[in-house]
């Protein structure tokens, strides 16, 4: 018969911020629309620019062994058409977005720092005029918890700057669609991507995933600013208690 004990363990007392609940049905809808939106990216990506060799060591070659090709041999030069606007609009990555959430979340902090206060690295997008997120999309099918279990609270944080109407939404993809968001961009992986406000042509796309996702309530902020005092939660947790090994003598 097996034998069964109690243990204790300590968790949080406020509220956990849970993912949107999204319909398959909608998921669906929401990764075609942004396909069909990313699809020129990755188009010029495979047309106009070479794809990185890794870090590979390069040997360095004697340039007295380096042949110059003539001017008769030498390959006239392709003018290369400029990067489409939908990538001044677009970030990719866990670091890229994380980071812009939490330049967005900045703002809802009181006032500016003191002046005696010591100097940090200001975190923040590298574009001075950069705006807001309107949609987070997170391909979380495959991952751990670990790696993206941030996004709720970061997103739900980041929208307390925005408008009600307009707050940053969401989304989670909860069937496997890494390879379609990579042939869509034209990169070997993507964990995560990010919609800018005033993206171009994915007004559809945004009003689909506003009428859809709801925004992330936080609760746990109500909960912390209220100044009652919550106790510690306790869960126990019934477990099986292994066999005893015997001691080798």
């Amino acid at each position: 018969m097996e034998r069964k004990k109690t243990v204790h363990t300590l968790d949080t007392p406020y509220s956990v911020i849970p993912w949107p609940k999204i319909s398959q049905d909608d998921q669906d809808a929401i990764l075609e629309l942004l396909c069909q939106l990313l699809a020129p990216l990755g188009v010029y990506r495979r047309n106009f620019t070479t794809p990185s060799k890794g870090k590979r060591k390069r040997s360095k070659k004697d340039p007295s062994s380096v042949t110059q090709p003539s001017a008769a041999q030498a390959p006239t030069a392709t003018p290369v058409p400029p990067v489409p606007e939908l990538a001044a609009h677009v970030d990719v990555g866990l670091s890229a977005i994380s980071r812009a959430l939490q330049a967005m979340s900045g703002k809802n902090e009181p006032g500016p720092p003191p002046a005696d206060a010591p100097s940090k690295r200001r975190i923040s997008d590298s574009r001075p005029s950069a705006k807001p997120y309107t949609v987070v999309f997170v391909a979380r099918s495959g991952q751990s918890s670990a790696f993206n279990g941030h996004f709720p609270h970061m997103v739900a944080v980041a929208a307390q700057s925005q408008p009600a109407d307009q707050a940053v939404r969401l989304v989670g993809f909860s069937r496997a669609c890494e390879d379609r968001l990579s042939a869509a961009l034209g990169i070997p992986r993507v964990s995560s991507i990010a919609l800018r406000e005033d993206v171009p042509q994915a007004t559809g796309l945004v009003d689909y995933v506003r009428e859809h996702v709801a925004a992330i309530k936080v609760p746990w902020l109500q909960e912390a600013r209220s100044g009652r005092f919550l106790e510690t939660k306790i869960d126990a947790v019934p477990t099986k208690v292994g066999t005893k090994k015997p001691r080798l003598s």
